[in-house]
């Protein structure tokens, strides 16, 4: 295995941290110029995967729309010779429509992990995040968990065939 310089892991950093400083600027057109020829942004919670330029710098607009005031906090950075992975929480308010939802004004802290490749270029080659979509969408106000009242009720009025057959079964074992 080939021994990689401290100097030449901390390169990707440093564009990694340049970065994530652009997309705290909501500045659109620098956080692109940061993705080499083969730019690539993967949202694995929705299986979304956007390749190009274009597809990534449209993924990036949504989210500058949706959450206008959207911050990236870092808290902890990891460095290999294959890649920088960084843990995170994302703060924002939903102010935009975002995957069909309309604004919900409600506040957003989500833990989020991101993780970047490079090409030959010293680009970046690839973002890949993973979150938890069920707590985004309990902060925005669109799920509840089956826990309490609220949540039993609207997953009943949601899912009745799901709840029916779960219903039924557990009284056929009780009965």
């Amino acid at each position: 295995m080939e021994e990689v310089s401290h100097e030449a892991l901390g390169k990707p950093l440093q564009i990694v941290r340049e970065h994530i400083r652009l997309e705290n600027n909501h500045d659109l057109a620098a956080v692109i110029g940061t993705f080499g020829a083969t730019a690539r942004y993967d949202d694995e919670p929705w299986d979304e995967h956007h390749e190009g330029h274009e597809a990534v710098q449209s993924f990036y607009a949504g989210l500058f729309s949706a959450v206008p005031d959207v911050q990236i906090e870092v808290t902890n950075e990891h460095v290999s010779n294959a890649a920088v992975i960084v843990e995170c929480v994302i703060h924002g308010t939903h102010r935009g429509t975002w995957r069909g939802l309309p604004p919900t004004g409600r506040r957003i802290r989500l833990p989020l992990c991101g993780v970047y490749t490079f090409g030959d270029d010293g680009k970046i080659a690839g973002e890949k995040i993973y979150y938890d979509r069920a707590t985004l969408l309990r902060q925005i106000g669109v799920f509840r968990e089956p826990v309490n009242l609220p949540g039993r009720l609207l997953l009943l009025f949601n899912h009745p065939v799901s709840i029916t057959s779960a219903w039924l079964s557990r009284s056929r074992q009780s009965g």
